[in-house]
Formats: structure tokens, C-alpha cells, sequence
């Protein structure tokens, strides 16, 4: 819908010959009033001496959309010559000298008014005795619009515009004791909280330590604002924000990776929340980071009465990951993707893109590159084939969540106490199925009866497309285990195995011919005083916290050592084994498991 060279620009008052722009990017998308209105940056270029091209100006563009018209109607009227986009911020916007760029545009709404923040460039001269210095200052422009009718004089321009005002005063800056030395709008979508407040995302340099991202809000309708206090890690920068169940959070691009930081504080404090949100919020381990992954766009929507989070990134396979687009959706216990909702052979995704959730739509916002300029393409979905495909398996998994927030009031991510199937134990809360091999259904779970009698569960894996969970360095997996007959010897009952910085790591618990259980970690194996009893049901749990591997039998520890764990990303693989998985055990088996829960926290 914004083309380079091709979509006319009416000037702000419309009172000179529309123009046209040799780029666009920066979306930001909004609805207020029954209209869709979409925002980019409007950049313009010139060739230099030395054949490159530079940028001489920018301004901030809007192109507004009927709410009630459908995929049709609105291509028909993109498609007319009087379609155009109109001037928000332009270049004779300054309040004192001409601005030569805004950009990144970032907006939210309340009623029927938009708010729009963004960033200012503009000279400025200094004379000194005979001396005449020159440089940039920059600035945080706000403006706000009111949605109305159109009229008969300006048809197309549904949003009325009042006057710009910089949101920095000098007690602003004064909070952060002047060791800030530039603040820059982020682009995207602020947010209005459910008490009130406006929030938008916000960059800050420092000359000596990099670039930092945090949030600028205000408390009292957006007639005064403050900073927040705290901030993001250096360099991490581009944040992208909403808000999940009271908290403020905050996703942001560093140097190899992404982190999402939480905030129940209006920034005030920042506590990094790793592996939390399940195969949405990922570290890099490798230093290729594939910028195809990324999250770009976050909101909040509630669809079927339960809150989730969108994002946007690429696929996890590897193929054709530059052209293609993905949405995914979370309700912060596991999340699906779905698509690509896009795929074009000339462009690449690996650009900003921002997300709307209005009137049982949603629409995204895609800037897209081919080398020659970037556009901003418009896609909108009211429930179609994609998001239908995964609806029904997010639909029972929220009704099974609602059932464990009844029984475990704090979070459980993974069970599989009855359902079967050609050789898999389903789990129908996150859809990550274990496969069974040689073992016999029983009642909430299966027996292992022979040598090679198993049940194998795979957890931090990324080749799948419909789910994913995403454990960081703390969970605990519960089960319920009966071992009917004594062994011949030492027997593996339960064996997990993590992969941390390319290395592996184990550990497990074993039952002995003399009714003694066994702990094992890494290639330490220790036998227990401890006994089991045959025929009578044991609970049986594994935890790990940061770096400290335990095991637990009917609430009592075993034992417990320190794993040599890196880092604090998520783990790169990690599964689950009951009985023989791959290696047949010498020997056979008669052991039943049930009622299998998995938690991403340590238990009391």
C-alpha cells in the first residue's frame, strides 16, 4: 500500500502538488473510529558525487482505511488514482527551524483519538564570536488526532491533526541526571494499559557505554510524561512492547540474540524473562543468528475469551526462511505458528512488520525490501484457512489450562495421563506427543514390559511446525512409576538429557536388584540408601535450578549436584526418557508409568 515512486503524498494541508518518496519503512498500524490508519516513514534520496544514494529528508505518512471494507474492496481502492497517502509530520513541521527528518513512528490509541510519537532531526546554527558552529539536536515529537467524518472538502483525510509538542522538557531529562546524551522514538505500537496509561517504546545512547532501550509514559492522559529509571542491557536496542496479565513487557535486539524483559514497575526495574514464554522468546546460540527468526511485531488480543500474545518471525526449517512469513500465538503456556501467511521470490522479511488485532481481524503491517527501495505491504486475516487449522488445538488446550489453574494454581506446561495412540502417548495441553516404543497401554499412561521397552519426549525442539515449548535452566518433571518385578540387575527408570553450548548433560535415576535406587549425574552413579518397594506406586521427580540437578522420590531428595550449565539462554535440546530409548536394557523390564507432569519451575 506504500510504494516507492509510485503513491502520491498529499502535503499536510494539502495546499501544494503531491509529491512521491523513494522509500518507505517503519510500519505502525492502528484502529480508532472505525478506521484502520497506517503509518511509515517517508524517505527521500539524492545521488551523490560519488554515485550513492543519501538521505535528505523524511517525513512521517499516513494512509487511512474503512473499517467495513472488505480484502476486495480495499485492493480496489488502493488500486485507484485517487488513492493517497497524507502528510503527518513533514518537513515544515519544526516549531522554530525547518526539521530535515522524523522517524520511526509509533502509535496507540484511546477512543477515538491516535496517538503518534516520533523522533525529530533538525539543524541548528550557533554563532560564537566569529565563529558559526552547526550540528543536529534530536527530539521526541507527540501529536495527537480525532478520528471524524470525512467531509466534502477533504474526503480522504479522516483523522484531524492538533499541534506537535516535544515530550522532553528539562525535568524530564533532569531524572536521568544528564548521562543520557540522545533519546530515540523506537517505531511500532505504544500501549494503553488496562489502568490507563500511556506507554511507548523509547532508545537512549550514551556516548561512553552504547545504546540502551526503556519506555516514556504517562499516567495522566497523555498531558504529562515521565522516563523510566531503569533500562534494557547496553546495546539492545529496537524494543517492541504490550502489555501480559499487569506486567509491561519488552522485547529487544542485541548483538547475537533477542531478550524480553517484564516490568510491573513503569520500567522502574527490568527483570530479564528467560525461557518464560514458551518458543517465542529465544537466545541465540550460534553467532549466525538467522535474522529471519526474530520477533518483530508483538501485541496483545483477546480471541475465544483467552489473551494471547502475536508475533511474527520465520519458520525454524531452514528452507526458503527469507521469504517466508510466519505468525505465531502464544498464550504464554505454549504457543503454534502458522502460515506463511506470505511468500514472494524478490523480497526479503527480515524487516520490521507490525500487528493489529481489530474487530475479529488481524493485519500486518510488512516492510519489505528488494534492493532497489523498501514498501509496506498490508495483510489481513478474518479467521481463514491458516489460523482455522490452528484454533481447534489451541482451543483445547486452553480449556485443559483452565482445568490445572483449578487443580495447580501455579503453572503447568506438559501432561500425558491417558491418551494413546499408534505407538504415542498424546499430550493434548501442548501437543508435544512422546513416542513409545514396545510398551502396553494402561490406565493415565503405559508399561514397559520388554528390553527395549521406552518412552521417549522430546521438549526444546524447533523442526516442528505446529508447536512449540521452550524450558530455560529451571523445570521439574513429575511422574508417577510402579516397578512391578526386581530387576537382574541396576535398571534405568528415568533419564533426562540436556544439551547446553553444543555439550551434553545427564541425568537420571536408576532401581537396583537389592530394591536400592540409583541417582545418576553426568557419569557420576551413586546407589541410595533409600529402597523401593515392588508394586507400590512411587512419585518420582527431576528438577533443575539454574545449575543444580536433584531427584526426588516421594517428596524426599535423593541427591543433588551442580551441572556444568552456561549461560543463562534456553536449553538447545532436552528430552525425557522412561525405560530404554535406543539402547535395549539387557534385560526386560516391568514398570508402569503414569500421570506424567511437567512444570517450568523448581518445586517446593
Amino acid at each position: 500500500i506504500f510504494v516507492p515512486q509510485k503513491t502520491q503524498v498529499v502535503p499536510k494541508g494539502g495546499t501544494s502538488q503531491e509529491t512521491k518518496r523513494d522509500s518507505f519503512i517503519s510500519p505502525s498500524l492502528v484502529s480508532a473510529g472505525g478506521v484502520i490508519a497506517a503509518f511509515a516513514e517517508g524517505q527521500v534520496y539524492t545521488v551523490n558525487a560519488g554515485r550513492q544514494r543519501e538521505k535528505t529528508s523524511s517525513d512521517v505518512v499516513a494512509e487511512y482505511i474503512d473499517a467495513t471494507w472488505d480484502w476486495s474492496t480495499l485492493v480496489g481502492k488502493v488500486n485507484e488514482s485517487t488513492w493517497k497517502a497524507h502528510t503527518v509530520l513533514g518537513t515544515t513541521d519544526g516549531t522554530d527551524k525547518r526539521v530535515d527528518f522524523f522517524y520511526y513512528p509509533t502509535t496507540t490509541t484511546k477512543g477515538n483519538k491516535v496517538f503518534l510519537l516520533a523522533g525529530s532531526l533538525y539543524k541548528h546554527r550557533q554563532t560564537v564570536g566569529n565563529r558559526t558552529y552547526s550540528g543536529f539536536n534530536l527530539r521526541l515529537e507527540l501529536v495527537v488526532g480525532d478520528v471524524r467524518e470525512p467531509t466534502s472538502s477533504e474526503p480522504t483525510e479522516r483523522i484531524k491533526w492538533g499541534q506537535i509538542r516535544s515530550l522532553l522538557n528539562e525535568s524530564t531529562i533532569a531524572a536521568h541526571e544528564g548521562k543520557w546524551t540522545g533519546f530515540l522514538a523506537a517505531g511500532g505500537s505504544g500501549v494503553l494499559m488496562e489502568d490507563g496509561t500511556f506507554v511507548f517504546p523509547l532508545m537512549e545512547t550514551n556516548a561512553a557505554k552504547g545504546d540502551y532501550s526503556m519506555i516514556i509514559y504517562s499516567t495522566a492522559t497523555g498531558s504529562t510524561w515521565a522516563l523510566s529509571t531503569g533500562v534494557s542491557h547496553a546495546n539492545c536496542t529496537d524494543p517492541r512492547i504490550t502489555e501480559w496479565d499487569g506486567s509491561l513487557l519488552m522485547i529487544v535486539n542485541c548483538k547475537y540474540s533477542q531478550r524480553v524483559y517484564e516490568s510491573r514497575d513503569m520500567g522502574t526495574t527490568w527483570t530479564e524473562a528467560i525461557g518464560t514464554l514458551p518458543g517465542v522468546w529465544t537466545k541465540s546460540r550460534l553467532l549466525s543468528w538467522d535474522l529471519s527468526l526474530r520477533v518483530e511485531a508483538l501485541i496483545t488480543a483477546t480471541i475465544e475469551g483467552r489473551s494471547c500474545l502475536y508475533t511474527q518471525r520465520g519458520d525454524f526449517s531452514g528452507e526458503k526462511s527469507e521469504r517466508a512469513l510466519y505468525l505465531w500465538v502464544t498464550d504464554n503456556n505454549r504457543s503454534f505458528y502458522f502460515g506463511p501467511v506470505g511468500m514472494d521470490n524478490a523480497v526479503r522479511w527480515e524487516f520490521p512488520s507490525n500487528l493489529l488485532y481489530s474487530d475479529g481481524k488481524l493485519h500486518l503491517l510488512q516492510q519489505r525490501d528488494n534492493g532497489e527501495g523498501s514498501d509496506l505491504s498490508l495483510f489481513s486475516s478474518d479467521g481463514g484457512t491458516e489460523y482455522n487449522q490452528v484454533r481447534p488445538q489451541y482451543l483445547v488446550a486452553g480449556r485443559l489450562h483452565l482445568q490445572f489453574i483449578y487443580i495447580y494454581p501455579r503453572r503447568v506446561w506438559w501432561q500425558c495421563p491417558h491418551a494413546a495412540s499408534n505407538g504415542t502417548w498424546i499430550d493434548e495441553y501442548l501437543c508435544l506427543n512422546a513416542a513409545v516404543t514396545n510398551a502396553t497401554k494402561v490406565k493415565d499412561g503405559f508399561q514397559l514390559t520388554e528390553s527395549n521397552s521406552g518412552v521417549l519426549w522430546f521438549v526444546n525442539t524447533r523442526d516442528d511446525n505446529v508447536r512449540h515449548v521452550s524450558l530455560s535452566h529451571n523445570f521439574t518433571l513429575v511422574a508417577s512409576v510402579t516397578i512391578e518385578e526386581v530387576p537382574s540387575n541396576s535398571t534405568l527408570l528415568l533419564t533426562a538429557t540436556l544439551a547446553n553450548n553444543n555439550s551434553n548433560h545427564t541425568m537420571g535415576l536408576s532401581y537396583t536388584a537389592d530394591k536400592k535406587w540409583e541417582t545418576m549425574f553426568e557419569e557420576n552413579k551413586k546407589t541410595r540408601r533409600s529402597t523401593w518397594v515392588p508394586k507400590k506406586e512411587h512419585q518420582v521427580a527431576l528438577m533443575l535450578q539454574v545449575k543444580k540437578a536433584s531427584v526426588y522420590i516421594d517428596g524426599n531428595s535423593l541427591g543433588e549436584e551442580e551441572l556444568p550449565l552456561k549461560g543463562e539462554a534456553p536449553l538447545e535440546l532436552l528430552y525425557f526418557c522412561f525405560g530404554a530409548c535406543g539402547e535395549d536394557a539387557g534385560q526386560k523390564t516391568n514398570v508402569k508409568v503414569k500421570n506424567v507432569f511437567l512444570y517450568n519451575r523448581p518445586l517446593n
